[in-house]
């Protein structure tokens, strides 16, 4: 592959990682598919930096127990939709405008969406035993 090309794809991944460290501070920014992008793309091109992003805390917290056991516990949504909502609340209070605080109400309310109905809900047991089998094999 050219030389160019494979810096230029490994720059735009790097960019994809720092748009979803923004992200996580700007609710209409999407912070989980720049990471899978960014992932995916080190994947391909850098072993050496998708180590880094796979070994990364937050990854063994939320995608692995995803992957392995199918959902996600009750604590760790809880946890995520406490994080979003104080984000939430923090930029209507910052950004005065009914228009805002109406697109904010509905990525709250996408947010309550995907943690009630479309992520499956799963017991710690389920990421616990999974999470003992993976480290076993």
């Amino acid at each position: 592959m050219n030389v160019v090309l494979r810096y230029a794809i490994l720059g735009f991944a790097w960019f994809c990682v720092g748009a979803a460290v923004v992200g996580v501070f700007v609710p209409v920014l999407p912070t989980t598919p720049l990471l899978l992008l960014a992932t995916f793309l080190f994947g391909k091109f850098s072993p050496r930096c998708h180590r880094l992003i796979t070994g990364s805390k937050i990854h063994r917290s939320y995608v692995v127990p995803f992957k392995e056991a199918g959902g996600m516990p009750v604590k760790a949504k809880m946890r995520m939709l406490l994080i979003s909502f104080s984000v939430l609340a923090v930029s209507a209070a910052l950004v005065q405008k009914p228009f805002v605080w109406c697109i904010l109400g509905a990525v709250a309310v996408f947010l309550v969406y995907l943690m009630v109905v479309r992520i499956p809900t799963v017991g710690e047991s389920d990421v616990v035993r999974d999470a003992e089998v993976e480290a076993e094999g």
